[in-house]
């Protein structure tokens, strides 16, 4: 599995609820430039509309040896899920504050470009504040027991 892009932006800003692997729609050489130049998924979101998932926002670049078959960089993209995953997607983004986010884009292992895409929820501000101050105990706790141990 070769990575292309990751977001890292999305454990931070999110609570991840579930994942999914996904496929995606391209066209002409946006995959020979996913080889080469790879993409940005820092701004981008799924959208269900007429009970298929769309992702918005991914910024795939032009290849730059192709004449004829160029896209636009941030032309929205069907993604390829089961028919149960979608349906219960519908189900699950339309209660209240729960929305579509891509993790990762990567090459499985028959060099197919897939997605992986989770339903999440926004992380409130204290919420994140909460997390670093647990991270920042965690670490002087250990670092004590670290030297204490030494001592004996």
């Amino acid at each position: 599995m070769k990575i292309i892009a990751t977001n890292r932006k999305a454990r931070r800003d999110y609570e991840i609820l579930e994942t999914y692997e996904a496929g995606i729609e391209l066209r002409g050489t946006e995959v020979k430039s996913l080889r080469t130049r790879g993409c940005s998924i820092e701004e981008a979101f799924g959208r269900i509309e007429n009970e298929e998932v769309f992702i918005y926002n991914l910024n795939i670049p032009e290849y730059e040896k192709s004449f004829y078959f160029r896209s636009a960089p941030k032309r929205t993209r069907k993604l390829l899920l089961h028919k149960k995953e979608i349906k219960r997607l519908i189900g699950l983004t339309a209660q209240r504050g729960l929305t579509l986010i891509p993790l990762k884009i990567y090459f499985n292992d028959k060099n197919f470009v897939k997605i992986e895409i989770s339903l999440a929820k926004g992380k409130l501000l204290y919420d994140k504040r909460r997390k670093i101050k647990e991270a920042i105990v965690n670490r002087e706790v250990t670092r004590e027991m670290k030297r204490f141990n030494k001592k004996r």
